[in-house]
């Protein structure tokens, strides 16, 4: 049955969701979701060089030589790692502040490079956009979800954009923060238990 636009869009909302289905790109994953924010500010960097390096690749992937394509792919994604790195320095410089090193780091984001290699080398331009901007935003979700559920257990309140926050602390007021849980073992511990639900929600 031929692809269609919808089904290689949604399939990275659920079936193929990084990094709890997948389970690709949790450097970033573990690394950035001290927060809410930090989260989504790394999801649509990323979803950025997904949809941009799945758009160029495929519209070269006639012209890319087989036994240098790795080496182009990386190179194509450097450059939009380098333009939403400028973008975020002129106008969200605070955010790009926090995510420090690992918004150069999407350079060898295994999701990135995987796609590039799995699908857009192999695919028509229209569908490679759609699975970039698919599991791009799947991502950007995951890395949301488990940056809330940390920030949340570990202040006490979640800011989900600019001012708009909510605090557990004021509605439980007995609510005492587990302040590990936006440390290293607090990533570990979170993802895990994220992993196990969504495995026993299943397919």
């Amino acid at each position: 049955m031929p692809k269609t636009l919808v089904q290689e869009f949604t399939k990275g909302l659920w079936q193929e969701l990084p990094p709890f289905r997948l389970v690709l790109g949790l450097c970033p994953t573990l690394g950035v979701t001290t927060s809410m924010e930090n989260g989504l500010g790394m999801g649509i960097a990323t979803t950025f060089v997904l949809v941009g390096s799945n758009l160029l690749i495929s519209m070269l992937r006639s012209m890319i030589p087989p036994k240098v394509r790795i080496a182009c792919f990386i190179i194509i994604i450097a450059a939009f790692v380098t333009i939403v790195e400028l973008l975020m320095q002129a106008y969200t410089y605070p955010l790009y502040l926090k995510l420090g090193v690992f918004i150069p780091l999407i350079v060898v984001n295994c999701i990135v490079l995987g796609r590039a290699e799995a699908f857009a080398y192999k695919n028509k331009v229209s569908l490679s956009m759609a699975d970039g901007m698919g599991i791009g935003l799947g991502f950007t979700m995951a890395l949301g979800a488990l940056g809330a559920v940390r920030e949340l257990l570990g202040h006490g309140s979640v800011t989900v954009w600019g001012d708009f926050s909510y605090n557990l602390s004021a509605s439980f007021p007995s609510f005492q923060p587990f302040s590990f849980m936006v440390q290293a073992p607090g990533a570990f511990i979170c993802l895990g238990l994220m992993l196990c639900l969504i495995n026993a929600v299943g397919d």
